[in-house]
């Protein structure tokens, strides 16, 4: 019975796998070290080894996730971040709980442009977070909403999840993008509902406008204009998503640079990059 289980290499190789986590061998190692050592027991030839490497990094969608998330950097250190979280910040006004719905409004908006969670915290934490705090929010509550929010990047397109995912199980990222809209944005819905419960029972409250709307808007318009640059070049089928991912970063380039003159020297531009 044990002979016959063992000569499973799948059993051999889930064994081998969980021995090594059990002996604290950081995980990435375990999965390798397993599979070969499962590839040599059973004579599988270890011609395949370099060829199921080669096989796994080279998928053209995968290449939109470092896109994406130099894209995110890029328009975050070009300013767009921040005169994105102004605009909305006018927008709700001392409504109560207004910065904190800002915050998830941004956030949903920011992972539509990055694709990535731990950048949209990275981007946003730093201004939304004081902000809030400043204001008389507290501070587990700044942090907890900036994090919960931008985990929305897992849904709303551009999701590197979604581009993972399409690109393992050979699926269209195109319609896994589509199908991602409409909970991702019902999720922010229900966020923004379950921030404004807490704020108006422990009385927080947003910033008084103190600038016209219409100003704001309009140094903004280029931050505003990114995701549907992005989405909207995906769904007319004028970009596919990683030539839209490239696309994201030129854009958020030619911005910085001509437009809100972040990137006025090269010692910036290679800073960031």
């Amino acid at each position: 019975m044990l002979n016959s289980l063992m000569s499973d290499p799948g059993l051999v190789l889930l064994i081998l796998f969980i021995f090594m986590l059990v002996c604290r061998v950081p995980i990435a190692i375990s999965l390798g070290l397993s599979a070969a050592i499962v590839s040599w027991l059973f004579d599988m030839g270890i011609d395949m080894l370099p060829y199921n490497f080669f096989a796994g990094v080279a998928k053209v969608p995968l290449l939109a996730i470092p896109f994406f998330i130099l894209a995110g950097f890029i328009m975050e250190s070009a300013g767009i971040a921040a005169r994105i979280v102004r605009l909305v910040e006018n927008l709700v006004g001392d409504m109560t709980g207004g910065l904190a719905i800002a915050t998830v409004a941004v956030a949903t908006f920011w992972g539509a442009v990055s694709g990535s969670g731990p950048a949209t915290v990275a981007a946003l934490g730093l201004i939304l977070i004081p902000a809030m705090v400043k204001n008389g929010y507290d501070k587990a509550f700044a942090a907890a909403n900036v994090s919960v929010t931008s985990g929305l990047a897992i849904v709303i397109p551009p999701s590197i999840a979604f581009i993972v995912y399409g690109g393992i199980a050979d699926a269209s990222v195109p319609a896994l993008f589509a199908a991602g809209i409409v909970p991702g944005l019902l999720v922010a819905g229900f966020l923004m509902l379950t921030v404004y419960l807490i704020s108006k029972k422990r009385g927080y409250r947003g910033l008084p406008r103190q600038e016209s709307t219409w100003l704001v808007f309009k140094d903004a318009v280029w931050g505003v204009m990114t995701p549907v640059v992005i989405l909207g070049g995906i769904y007319g089928g004028i970009f596919t998503p990683t030539e839209a991912a490239a696309v994201a970063i030129f854009y958020g380039l030619f911005v910085g640079t001509f437009i809100y003159k972040a990137f006025n020297s090269w010692d910036k531009l290679l800073h960031v990059l």
